[in-house]
């Protein structure tokens, strides 16, 4: 089984000018929006989803001429966040800010999800690509991948890692890990990704895969020790961090979308809106700065049914990923 960013790099550039058209006669026409909007984030504040969609939200309130209200709603791997916007009215006023997890993979580990991703949303577009790094304490006595795949092939099922959540892309990335390695590392989930990447700041556990959003303040701290970046190049956050590539281990890499989507039935008008708002924050200059800086890749402008087909498309390979794995609910 193959799984590498490159793939996923190679879908993220594949975007069109199209999606940029302008509809504003359509605006003028729907009277969107006249009230704040609020942004449902299904993740903990200050994780690498969170602090991109604070960026977004920031400058779409601008765009919108209404107020973009963050608000954080977790837990269940973000099963809960999700679920509010699935059973929120369809009119643009709740929008909800996601990692592509909790839409691909989440339903496909957990039988009881009680949302249908490629039924009870719209998606709207991708913001950003957020790319992962594996994280120690910083007094571990792993220095590098391969230290830490050589502890766990010693004592299979002893070297831990954190995550934020069954079905989370940080399950995801340690479970590719033991799938390409052949090794067996112990899941320990967390409320978030937050609290995953404290914990193993803490010691409580041996690693943690995150995005480079949720620990580079823990590592310039000197909290975490980075040990390698999953990507095709190094971070330029903590450029001093050999990738996994670099290690020999280029065939476990994953990497996190940032996408923003609606109930289903939302009008074309409002979806086309918002689509438009977005694009122009994540067109612009400063915004493609700050995401760089993140460690976000910034993708290519794609119309609503690029993105919802691309889901659709993504749903289906990471059901057959988590079936290959033997990933569980209960795992």
């Amino acid at each position: 089984m193959k799984h590498s960013s490159l793939s996923r790099r190679q879908v993220l550039t594949l975007g069109t000018a199209a999606a940029l058209g302008s509809t504003s006669s359509v605006w003028a026409q729907s009277g969107y929006p006249n009230k704040p909007i609020r942004m449902i984030i299904p993740l903990a504040a200050g994780s690498a989803v969170d602090v991109a969609a604070r960026l977004l939200a920031q400058k779409m309130s601008a765009s919108l001429g209404q107020s973009v209200v963050i608000e954080n709603i977790t837990g269940a791997a973000g099963i809960i966040g999700a679920d509010k916007l699935a059973k929120s009215p369809a009119d643009g006023y709740t929008i909800g800010g996601f990692n592509d997890s909790i839409l691909t993979m989440v339903p496909n580990i957990n039988p009881n999800t009680p949302f249908n991703p490629l039924t009870d949303f719209s998606y709207i577009t991708l913001a950003a690509a957020i790319e992962f790094s594996a994280s120690v304490a910083v007094n571990s006595r792993f220095k590098n991948i391969g230290e830490l795949v050589a502890a766990a092939k010693a004592a299979p099922d002893t070297i831990t890692y954190a995550s934020g959540g069954i079905g989370s892309p940080q399950h995801i990335a340690g479970a590719l890990l033991s799938a390409h390695t052949g090794v067996k590392l112990k899941h320990v989930p967390y409320k978030g990704a937050s609290q995953a990447a404290q914990g193993a700041a803490a010691g409580e556990v041996d690693v943690t895969f995150q995005g480079i959003a949720t620990v580079a303040a823990l590592v310039k701290a000197g909290k975490l020790r980075a040990i390698g970046f999953i990507g095709d190049k190094r971070s330029r956050e903590l450029p001093d961090v050999p990738t996994f590539t670099e290690q020999g281990f280029g065939d476990a890499q994953v990497m996190s979308w940032y996408t923003i989507a609606v109930r289903a039935g939302t009008p074309p008008e409002i979806v086309n809106r918002i689509h438009d708002a977005a694009m122009k924050v994540v067109a612009g200059a400063e915004t493609r700065e700050r995401l760089d800086k993140a460690s976000c890749d910034v993708p290519d402008a794609r119309t609503p049914a690029e993105v919802q087909a691309l889901y659709v498309a993504d749903y289906a390979r990471y059901g057959k990923l988590v079936k290959e794995a033997g990933i569980k609910s209960d795992s």
